[in-house]
């Protein structure tokens, strides 16, 4: 197995963001490619990608607050987003299509983990599908509660780990 290689991302990784995220998730879920250059922009502490062999096969971006309101459409676009707030917020935890049921999410995920433990921040949210609550508690994430959001038309679940 090659070692992935883990960075911030750069403004050049948009378009292989984009790519990923929009064949990873189903249909209005995805961000848009605007949505994945702006968190780049405004925050690539929080924008950790994967590569493997110098292509990009996964990443996860987030954002931070002081008050978490998981349901915020325009947090997606970092509207309230304080970078030295304690509490991460993931918008996206996605890996290639290509690359999964290898093990990459989950030294993707430990990654992310120990890198916002790191900086001192004090929980990480997430927002999740059904078929994914037991693989999030698996990484050490606890359940919190349906979620009020209905993004891309879906039943989503709110998760939460203390670091």
């Amino acid at each position: 197995m090659i070692t992935p290689i883990f960075r911030q991302a750069q403004p050049g990784d948009t378009s292989r963001c984009y790519h990923i995220e929009s064949t990873a998730y189903e249909g209005d879920e995805a961000a848009t490619r605007e949505k994945i250059a702006t968190r780049i922009a405004q925050y690539p502490e929080g924008f950790l990608v994967m590569e493997l062999d110098g292509e990009i096969i996964g990443f996860i971006n987030s954002g931070c607050a002081i008050e978490v309101v998981m349901s915020d459409e325009e947090f997606k676009e970092l509207i309230g987003h304080d970078a030295m707030a304690p509490n991460v917020v993931i918008m996206s935890v996605v890996l290639d299509p290509a690359h999964q049921g290898k093990g990459y999410s989950s030294m993707l995920m430990q990654t992310f983990v120990e890198q916002m433990r790191g900086m001192g921040k004090q929980t990480i949210h997430l927002m999740c599908k059904d078929r994914h609550v037991d693989l999030y508690e698996h990484f050490g994430y606890q359940y919190v509660r349906p979620s009020s959001s209905d993004h891309g038309g879906m039943a989503w679940h709110e998760m939460v780990m203390k670091l």
